[in-house]
């Protein structure tokens, strides 16, 4: 998404399912990864709220999020289910837009994740010391 390269959004999003591990649902609490062309932003954001808008007839929900910035922001998008979680690119005011959550096992390696070995108790050395 840097100036004089034009990358399509379908391509960057092929390229982020590679290096980001993502759910398939979105709940209240989740980070989700917020992408847009216009105006450019890859940014984190808690979903602090999911509520239906009952206005409208089909099932749109009212997905509240506060963007991880410096100073945080608080932004509410109106998004139906397969935009809220990432089964497809849409756009808001003509701009494409992509939001999905991301998975955080913190107990558990992803299925594309090996655990990394320790090390060797016997030949490991620290800097630390047991202070008694």
């Amino acid at each position: 998404m840097g100036k004089g390269i034009e990358i399509s959004m379908e391509k960057l999003i092929a390229e982020l399912k590679q290096v980001v591990e993502f759910k398939d649902t979105t709940e209240p609490g989740d980070l989700v990864l917020v992408v847009a062309k216009e105006p450019q932003m890859l940014v984190y954001a808690l979903v602090t709220a999911i509520e239906r808008d009952t206005s409208r007839r089909d099932e749109w929900w009212h997905v509240t999020m506060q963007v991880l910035t410096v100073p945080p922001q608080k932004m509410t998008w109106t998004l139906r289910t397969p935009q809220m979680t990432g089964q497809e690119i849409f756009t808001m005011g003509g701009e494409e837009r992509f939001v999905k959550a991301v998975r955080f096992d913190i107990d558990q390696p992803g299925p594309s994740r090996e655990p990394r070995p320790g090390p060797d108790k016997k030949t490991a050395k620290t800097r630390l010391r047991v202070v008694k």
